[in-house]
């Protein structure tokens, strides 16, 4: 779902802080967020499903890929909700969820925001007692999640997961 060419004022950012299930929630509902989907990245084996990826073996990161307008919402903007959303400084873990599966990354699509997010993560830095351990790399392919985690929280009723 990354930007199709013929859209060239929407960009694309790619989160991975625990399970997508919640993360993905808290994107969707920002204005200038024109889209969403749940996904695997950061690992070499291609098509991954939820269960591979759930052995924590792939390497892959459960992840959110944000299409977003940045005349309405920065990448800037984009960061510092990833930031107060979770715990960057608990290494393959988010509350309960336990694996590099659940790590906190940035897959960045351009040296903006490549330089954005580091900038970002130093300045969030201040904010935590712990050092921060989010990983910043270049986005990888994204392998969209099966159909049924797509807007999971959405589906049921719900506002957010357990953390």
């Amino acid at each position: 779902m990354s930007v199709p060419p013929d859209s060239p004022t929407l960009e694309t950012a790619t989160f991975a802080a625990g399970c997508f299930w919640g993360v993905e929630a808290t994107f969707r509902r920002l204005a200038g967020v024109k889209s969403t989907q749940v996904g695997y990245i950061g690992g070499p084996l291609a098509k991954p499903t939820y269960e591979q990826v759930c052995t924590d073996r792939t390497g892959h990161a459960e992840a959110v890929e944000v299409i977003f307008d940045p005349k309405v919402v920065s990448f800037h903007d984009l960061l510092e909700v990833f930031w107060q959303n979770h715990n960057p400084t608990t290494l393959n873990r988010q509350g309960p969820d336990v694996g590099s599966q659940y790590r906190s990354s940035i897959f960045f699509h351009s040296p903006e925001q490549e330089a954005e997010a580091k900038k970002s993560r130093d300045a969030a830095q201040a904010h935590f007692p712990k050092p921060i351990v989010t990983e910043i790399k270049p986005a990888q392919t994204f392998w969209r999640a099966e159909e049924y985690h797509q807007q999971y929280l959405e589906k049921r009723g719900l506002a957010s997961c357990h953390i």
